[in-house]
Formats: structure tokens, sequence, C-alpha cells
């Protein structure tokens, strides 16, 4: 297993990272094996957050995941690193209040109790909040750290521009710096390479890159012109699958069908070395449903692209774009193809 250290932190984690959002996991029992068969298997990163819960959870059940992954660290703390986040849009009365002081300081004590720690290695900033002062935000995680309830701070799904707003409100107020970010990333969505990873680079933060197969659209369960198969994700999302799966998107996961046969691995390990492989990604966080999904990622192998390999990907998909609907920000809808 590789490791590398997150930005400026002392932070030493693998480059594979398992994600709880279990966007397609409903059994608690299968949750636990997988988290334990990740440990296991050299994994010591494992990403969550108050509001990630079981496919079948009730909607107010936030927080699942942090109860579910507590109950494999009563043996194990010292052996994973954690991240945890807060901040995340919607959702009910307890995790709603954004990143205000008040929300950040109930909703870590939260997250501690559930996870049945006395710290988290690493908590995110689930998303931008206009509505509350950087200043504000920036002082309650720093007191945070300074307490020793969380050890390093960053934030995810971030403009680049509000990192850089972050980072300088940080440095004129002295308090702790964001070591890295957390944003999607995949051969459908390159929106990074226009600014954000130019500014890890500058800045030297680390960058974890979540949802390297699209919610799944790259793991070569679903066929262009085919309906979703019955059971899985986006068979309950039929009218938004029917609107994303079309275009550049179709073309792209058969360029990565072709690419995965004559290469003689699977889809899902050519698309997750193509994140992995770029210079400015830390970590790729698989959200691997079952222990066979989660073999297959990391089972990910050094693909040695042709150039027309990288001129098929950049003719789909050109560096900085994305595929086309489905992955524009309502709040800043600039760029790509939809």
């Amino acid at each position: 297993m590789e490791f590398v250290r997150i930005g400026s932190s002392d932070l030493e984690v693998s480059r594979m990272a398992l994600g709880l959002g279990f966007r397609g996991q409903s059994s608690e029992s299968e949750a636990v094996r997988l988290i334990e068969h990740a440990i296991d298997s050299g994994i010591n990163f494992i990403d969550c957050a108050n509001k990630y819960q079981l496919r079948t959870d009730a909607d107010d059940a936030h927080g699942s995941s942090e109860e579910i992954l507590g109950r494999v660290l009563k043996s194990r703390r010292d052996e994973v690193v954690i991240t945890s986040k807060v901040g995340a849009e919607g959702g009910d009365e307890k995790i709603a209040g954004g990143c205000s002081r008040e929300n950040i300081l109930r909703e870590v004590e939260r997250s501690l109790s559930l996870l049945g720690t006395d710290r988290i290695d690493l908590y995110l900033l689930h998303r931008f909040d206009p509505a509350t002062p950087m200043e504000e935000t920036l002082q309650v995680l720093d007191d945070l750290v300074t307490s020793g309830k969380v050890r390093y701070v960053g934030c995810s799904n971030y403009q680049a521009w509000q990192v850089c707003k972050a980072l300088w409100f940080a440095e004129r107020m002295q308090v702790t710096p964001f070591v890295c970010v957390q944003n999607n990333y995949n051969l459908l969505n390159r929106e990074l390479e226009r600014e954000m990873l130019p500014l890890v680079r500058d800045q030297g933060l680390g960058l974890m890159a979540f949802s390297p197969l699209q919610v799944g659209l790259l793991s070569g369960v679903y066929v262009p012109g085919e309906p979703p198969p019955s059971g899985t994700l986006w068979s309950e999302r039929r009218q938004e699958f029917d609107e994303v799966f079309c275009g550049a998107t179709a073309e792209m996961v058969e360029t990565v069908r072709d690419v995965a046969a004559q290469r003689g691995v699977s889809m899902p390990q050519v698309a997750v070395n193509w994140v992995r492989s770029r210079e400015e990604v830390s970590v790729v966080i698989t959200g691997s449903d079952s222990i066979e999904q989660f073999d297959d990622n990391l089972g990910c192998v050094e693909i040695e692209w042709t150039d027309a390999d990288e001129a098929a990907v950049d003719g789909l998909v050109p560096p900085g774009e994305h595929s086309g609907v489905g992955f524009q920000d309502s709040a800043y809808p600039v760029t790509g193809r939809g």
C-alpha cells in the first residue's frame, strides 16, 4: 500500500481511502464487514460525515455512517485516520446551521460521540456557507484544533476562490489554515483542472478526489442505450439517468470500456487509476458498496496510456471541462458542455 502525507499535515495516509457515503449500501452488518476488510487490506484512511447514512435509513438518520464506523473503531482506533465533515446543505434541524459557531460546536460533539473517539483527525467544512462570516467559521475551527478535538481542518466542494478566501483569512487572523480540499474529480468531470489544481500546487494543499467512477457511471454496470439494471442506484433515478447518460458521457464510458478490454483490466481500475495518476491528487476516495467492488478498485494498476488514449479522452472531455448535464453547480453555471 502506498502512503502519502496530506498537505502540510503530519497525517500519513493510504492513497486510497474508503468513503462511507453508502449510496448503495443498505446493510449495517455488511458495512461493518467492508470497513474491517478495508483496514485489513492496508487502508488507514476513512472518510465519513455527519450527514452520511445507509441507503435504507430514514431521512432523519443522519450520522449512521459515523455510528457504524465507531463500532469498528472500538478496538482499532489507532489504525485509522478519520475524516468527518460538518455544514452540509439541507437535512433536518440537527444538521442545520451551516458553518456557524453554534452548529459546528454542536455537531463536532455529536460526531465525536457517534465515532466513540476523543479526536477527529481531519475535519472538513462540507460546503461553503455564504450566510456565515468566514472569520466566525475559521475561529471555531481553530478553537477545536487548540482543544485537541480536531487535529487538522480543510474543506469539501469549495470553489477555488472560496479556498483562497479561507487561506487569506486564516493568515490574516493567525488561525489554523486548511491543509486539504476534497472535491469531485474523474474522467467525466475535470473542472478542477481550471483553477483548483493550480491552487493546490501553489499552496501545498492536499487533494482528496471523490467519486472517481462518477456515482457508478464508469463502473461498467451501465451500457449506453440500455436501461439501468434493476436494483442499482440509477434505476431509482431513471429520468435523471436518461438525461445524464448520453452524449460525451456515454462516449467516455465506451472509451473506458475499450481501454479496459485492451489492457485486460476492469473499467473501475482504469477510471480510478486515471484519477490516482494525476500529480496533484493525494488520495482517491472509493465509495465501494461491497467487498468485491472495493477489492477491484484497490487493484487499480499503473496503466500506460498511449497518446491515442489521451487524445480520445481529451477529445470527449477536454481538460478543465465536464461531459455535460449533471455536473454544473447551479450557483456557478459557467463551464463545460451542458
